[in-house]
């Protein structure tokens, strides 16, 4: 007689059975739970409509308050409603019966009017969807404001207060402020595609009411996610990012900043900072940045984009003249990012020459000359604006007339007329203003405009290629399009432009006029700018130039854009030129950057090169910020929220009462479910017994 040695003690062998039970039933467990997660996420995809193309409006934040769009943070839902005229729109403030509405809008009807009429009713409106049009609208529009950074600039209290706040000049008549507002609803812009087709095509098949009758159950439904983490204003975000209760503190904002890009036609020791005894600099800037009502949509074709392509061609019509017969002022090109939210770049590049901080300083700046908005659209006619104010002072006065007669001297010949505007107005918005809130210095801007805006799109996500009238013929590829230069771009504005700047430039450093007729711009250097800013920035020459793993914005582009236009190529490999190993124990003259170069005819391997200039990336973050006054008075105090999700989709959505239906049973099934499973738990040594022989069993 013997006993099976796992059945010699019975509480181990039921101990065993039952393990191996519970992990047949964590097995199955785990079998369903994946059947359940693929369940689920196919069942997501048959219940809901991604849109591929969606641009938020975001939250930004300043020192008095805060402007933009948010989502709850679950996000947004409410019923289609395609909004037909402005007459329609008591169906969603008042006379519909299924709100809240999430309104799709054209762009002819994203008006001012319409959007602060959805505001005030905005317990009935969960969303705002506009639908950007593939061609530009007849007419003109701008979400800024109509007095563009009117508390920043020089015109103040203390410096003319009847030149302060536009009384004298309103610069921007087509401005509506929309950009400015508080939306508690999140606004989405989408573009004219399948997407909307299938928007269109879901509102009319469920939500459009015929002959006065209501829409009948299920009904189309979007939802939007944009939930931003920032509230009040720049203050109480700036406190919260500094609360650390955790080992990763999360972060609600971030200042507005970015680099400003600069160059010098003779290098600058960038090592010792301050003032350079002896050194005089003519300052040459434009502005790089833009913005739109929509995040990330903001192509500043003439506001931006016209103004710095024309200093990049003078820059690089400059090369030769410069190199060959230098001046004996240095001119030094400057391209200030953040100028759109009151003047972050410029106004940190005069506070580091304050401070010391930067190549130069302050009384090293002999003259500035900024080049603003130069589409030319309305007549072939730069208009050139100087301070009225800081003309009061004799030595500054005469500076600017020798600059004005120099820029009418250096147009002549060419398709532009330059003239002074013959009364006395304020300087436009302009970077300039920000050096002459530090001192006196003599100064010319040239615009397109006599007195307000010609651009039509201000700070609009219309102000692009298509306003600018660059085009291609169609059936150009892209390589094609890169080098196609038009008889019109040969005497484009643009062009004209960046010849007069850097004729000017030239003279007014010192140069002999001799050697003026030689100073042209190059159309095709022109157009391939145009081109990479405008149309396509990932193009073969911008590839040739930009290493692939930066991002190509505006600023990496015009740096590298600026390197290579003004500076020359040296022997060195590629490590030594990302670590400029071989200059460390030098002053920093220049900068080194390794550019991709092209690939030779029947290969593929690109021939890179170190490319030697005297450009340079400084800091454009507002001083506020450096010096901790997120109330401040005196510089930019912008900031952005940070968010998470950002996201659209549609789909049915059932009527209250079924839903209420169906929650019902959800709850009922649950239950049922729990009082199933403890009846079970504890009935569990009878359900799930197995039989067992008698203990004195022989064998």
């Amino acid at each position: 007689t013997s006993t099976p040695a796992c059945c010699g003690v019975l509480p181990f062998c039921r101990t065993r059975k039952m393990d191996l039970l519970s992990s047949k039933w964590l097995v199955n467990l785990l079998v369903c739970c994946l059947f359940v997660g693929v369940g689920c996420n196919s069942v997501e995809k048959k219940i809901y409509v991604n849109l591929n193309y969606t641009v938020p409006c975001v939250r930004l934040l300043n020192a008095t308050h805060q402007i933009g769009c948010q989502s709850h943070l679950s996000g947004n839902v409410g019923v289609l409603h395609v909004l037909e005229s402005e007459e329609n729109l008591d169906w969603v403030l008042h006379s519909g019966l299924t709100p809240p509405y999430l309104v799709i809008l054209e762009s002819s009807l994203f008006t001012r009017s319409i959007m602060m009429k959805l505001k005030n009713g905005s317990s009935r409106v969960a969303g705002v969807a506009v639908v950007t049009p593939n061609a530009n609208p007849s007419q003109g529009t701008s979400p800024h404001t109509s007095c563009p950074n009117e508390n920043t600039g020089v015109y103040t209290e203390n410096y003319d207060p009847t030149m302060a706040r536009c009384n004298v000049t309103v610069w921007n008549p087509l401005g509506t402020g929309l950009s400015y507002e508080e939306f508690d609803f999140p606004i989405f812009a989408m573009k004219e595609d399948n997407d909307t087709q299938v928007i269109r095509q879901c509102y009319m098949d469920h939500n459009r009411a015929g002959n006065g009758s209501t829409p009948q159950y299920p009904l189309c439904a979007m939802q939007l996610y944009s939930h931003m983490s920032a509230v009040t204003d720049t203050a109480t975000c700036m406190r919260r990012n500094n609360i650390n209760f955790s080992l990763s503190p999360e972060m609600v904002c971030d200042p507005l900043s970015d680099f400003n890009v600069w160059a010098s036609t003779r290098p600058l020791n960038n090592t010792a900072k301050g003032h350079k005894e002896g050194e005089s600099v003519v300052l040459a800037a434009a502005r790089l940045d833009s913005r739109s009502f929509f995040f990330d949509i903001a192509p500043g074709a003439e506001s931006g984009v016209s103004g710095f392509v024309a200093l990049l061609a003078a820059a690089h019509a400059l090369r030769n003249a410069t190199q060959e017969a230098p001046p004996p002022r240095n001119i030094l090109y400057a391209f200030f990012h953040g100028e759109t939210f009151d003047y972050i770049g410029s106004s940190r590049m005069v506070y580091d020459m304050e401070k010391n901080n930067f190549a130069v300083d302050l009384d090293n700046i002999h003259s500035v000359l900024e080049v603003g908005q130069v589409g030319l659209h309305a007549e072939s006619r730069l208009w050139l604006h100087s301070d009225p104010v800081s003309r009061k002072n004799s030595s500054v006065n005469e500076e600017v007339k020798k600059l004005i007669l120099r820029l009418q001297s250096a147009a002549s010949g060419l398709n532009v007329s330059v003239e002074e505007p013959g009364f006395s107005q304020p300087l436009p918005p302009s970077s300039f203003q920000r050096f002459l809130r530090a001192r006196p210095i003599p100064g010319v801007v040239i615009e397109d405009h006599r007195s307000a805006f010609t651009n039509s799109f201000y700070e609009s996500m219309y102000d692009n290629a298509e306003y600018l009238n660059i085009s291609y013929p169609p059936d150009l590829t892209p390589d094609e399009q890169l080098e196609y230069v038009t008889d019109t771009a040969k005497v484009s504005p643009t062009l004209a432009v960046a010849t007069v700047v850097a004729r000017t430039l030239y003279i007014q450093a010192g140069g002999a006029e001799s050697r003026l007729g030689s100073i042209n711009a190059d159309p095709q250097m022109v157009t391939r700018i145009l081109y990479g800013f405008l149309v396509r920035s990932n193009n073969s020459w911008f590839q040739q130039l930009i290493p692939s793993d930066l991002r190509t914005g505006p600023r990496t582009s015009t740096w590298y854009l600026l390197a290579n236009l003004t500076g020359s190529t040296v022997n060195v490999m590629s490590d030594t030129c990302f670590n400029n190993c071989v200059f460390v124990l030098l002053p920093q003259m220049y900068s080194y950057l390794w550019v991709q170069g092209a690939a030779p005819p029947n290969s593929t391997e690109r021939v890179g090169f170190c490319m030697r200039s005297a450009a340079r990336l400084s800091k454009a973050l507002s001083p506020a910020f450096d010096l901790h006054e997120y109330t401040s008075k005196d510089y930019s105090t912008w900031t952005e929220s940070r968010w998470k999700t950002i996201k659209g989709r549609i789909f049915l959505v059932a009527s209250h009462e079924l839903e209420m239906l169906t929650l019902g049973v959800g709850v009922g099934v649950l239950l049922t479910s729990l009082m199933l499973t403890y009846i079970m738990s504890s009935k569990a040594d009878i359900l799930f017994s197995s039989g067992r022989e008698p203990a004195n069993a022989t064998y």
